[in-house]
Order: structure tokens, then C-alpha cells, then sequence
């Protein structure tokens, strides 16, 4: 049944790729209005988080960046449907890599593998699937399966059109030691702006003015096998253009105190988000954790 279910998706999901982006977008803006003015879909979690964030902002400042969200989440899902068939020079040229050249130094140090920390911004599955932005480097993306079966294997497919590797995030610590061990060169790509679980609230800072845990997995992997570690600085020119800056946090992590590239990753990240706020996801149950959890 999951199989049938599949196959039906990516029929779907390819037969409306094939409509161009102006027409999409046309989509986009129908969705707009189904999934906020008429579902309503998490306006309590959006407006919750908003007002956490942004304790000084009027609730006419916090309204515009909610509905400039929903637009934009409306955009994010006709641009994901829109990589079951665009091309990857076309990708490419809406998600603009800056400074690529910046990979080719750090591997002329000798370096092969890189971890990079992402997080669900603007539109994180245009930037993460396309490894032919670099030279003769693969990129690899950690994952959380979904529950569903056939829409996950969906996402799969979306995400590895481009010689892309997907790894599960059980088995995350064990392929990158094989990556390096083997001296694959490859990006490992984090979102690491995602809840831990209750077992893991180990390292707590203070993120968009909240007490925020954060997930401490990709800063370990990192001390451990001494990976450099970049950060991608994304921003939305227009609608379906983004430009991506990668910046070093660390080229010898063994060498930092530990949480310390935890902590500049969400540095870097709130200074994204405050830059243009409405382009994060909002929709995540960010903050569903206290400290008292943690005990």
C-alpha cells in the first residue's frame, strides 16, 4: 500500500513540476489563503512564538511578519513540489552559492570532510541537495525519517536528484567516521535548529529571548573527529531567489571549549532570523521544553 501511495505522490509531485514557476507561485498564492485564512494551519504555535521572539514589537509589527510567513511557507511548498523536475543548473541559479571557492581552500589544507549547521530557513531543501556546486565534493544531508513511509521515500527522492546523500540520524556518528576514515570529500549538512528530546537537554543558551535548549550531536561529532565546521548564511532576494554565504566557525573544533560552536551557530542563526524574520518556521513547536525538564 505504501508503495502504490508513493508512486502516486511522485506522479503528482512531477506532474505539477512541470508547471512553470510563475504558475506555481499563482498555486502559492491559492495555498496562501487555505492554509492561513481558511485552516488556520498552527496560527496558535506562530503567534505564540512571534510574540516570544519579538517582546517589543506591536501586535501590528507581529501580524505583518505572521501573514509575510505564511506567504512565504506557502512558497516553500510549491518550491519543494518544483524539485521533482527542475534542472540543476536552474536551482542553482535561484539558490546562489557566493563564495563556493571557500570549500577549495579548506581542501587544499587538507581537509575532506566538512559539517556544516543549517537551519529551516528560507528554502533549506533547495540548498542542500545539489553537490555539483562544488568541486568533486558530495553532500550528505542528516535526516529524521517520517512517519510516514511513501511521503518520506517522496522526500528522499526530492532531496538525492542531484547526487545528494541522505543519512539517518541513527546512523549519523557512524557514516561520517567511514566518510573520513575513507577520505570522502563531502559536506555533512545539519538543521540544527530542531527540538532535542527530553533525553537530550544538555546545553541551554538564550535564543530569540527565550530560554532555548539546543542540540549539542553535530558540535560533539565534530570535537571528536576534528571536522571544520561552517555555518550557511542564507538570504531571500525575491520571491524564488536566495543567495548563500558559507562562513567558518571553526576549522580545528578539537581546539574550542565545548557548547562554544553551539553557542556561535545560534548566534549566527538569530542574526538571520532578526534580519528578516518572516523566512524562518515559525510552525515548529520550538520552546515546548523548560529547564525543570531537564531534571
Amino acid at each position: 500500500m505504501n508503495t502504490v501511495l508513493y508512486y502516486l505522490l511522485l506522479f503528482w509531485a512531477k506532474a505539477n513540476a512541470l508547471l512553470p514557476m510563475k504558475v506555481l507561485y499563482w498555486v502559492s498564492d491559492f495555498l496562501y489563503i487555505i492554509i492561513y485564512r481558511l485552516i488556520g494551519y498552527r496560527t496558535k504555535v506562530v503567534r505564540r512564538n512571534l510574540r516570544a521572539s519579538f517582546p517589543d514589537k506591536s501586535e501590528a509589527e507581529l501580524r505583518k511578519i505572521e501573514k509575510d510567513f505564511y506567504h512565504h511557507f506557502a512558497d516553500y511548498i510549491v518550491e519543494t513540489i518544483k524539485l521533482a523536475h527542475i534542472s540543476e543548473k536552474e536551482l542553482q541559479r535561484r539558490a546562489f552559492v557566493q563564495n563556493p571557492e571557500l570549500i577549495d581552500r579548506l581542501m587544499e589544507k587538507g581537509h575532506s570532510t566538512f559539517i556544516v549547521f543549517m537551519g529551516h530557513y528560507g528554502n533549506w531543501e533547495w540548498y542542500s541537495g545539489s553537490s555539483s556546486r562544488f568541486v568533486d565534493c558530495k553532500i550528505h544531508q542528516i535526516y529524521r525519517p517520517l512517519n510516514n513511509p511513501a511521503i518520506d521515500r517522496l522526500f528522499l527522492y526530492l532531496r538525492t536528484r542531484f547526487n545528494s546523500f541522505c543519512i539517518k540520524k541513527n546512523d549519523t556518528f557512524r557514516d561520517i567516521v567511514k566518510l573520513k576514515q575513507n577520505r570522502v570529500r563531502t559536506i555533512v549538512i545539519f538543521l540544527a535548529d530542531q527540538t532535542p528530546s527530553r533525553g537530550n537537554l544538555h546545553y541551554w543558551t538564550t535564543f530569540l529571548n527565550q530560554d532555548t535548549p539546543m542540540l549539542t550531536g553535530a558540535e560533539r561529532i565534530a570535537r571528536k573527529l576534528n571536522l571544520p565546521v561552517l555555518f550557511l548564511d542564507v538570504q531571500k532576494l525575491r520571491r524564488g531567489y536566495y543567495t548563500l554565504e558559507i562562513k567558518v566557525l571553526s576549522e580545528s573544533p578539537k581546539e574550542t571549549p565545548e557548547n562554544w560552536l553551539t553557542e556561535q551557530y545560534t548566534r549566527m542563526l538569530e542574526k538571520m532570523i532578526l534580519r528578516a524574520p518572516a523566512y524562518w518556521l515559525w510552525t515548529h513547536k520550538r520552546w515546548k521544553y523548560t529547564r525543570a525538564d531537564k531534571d
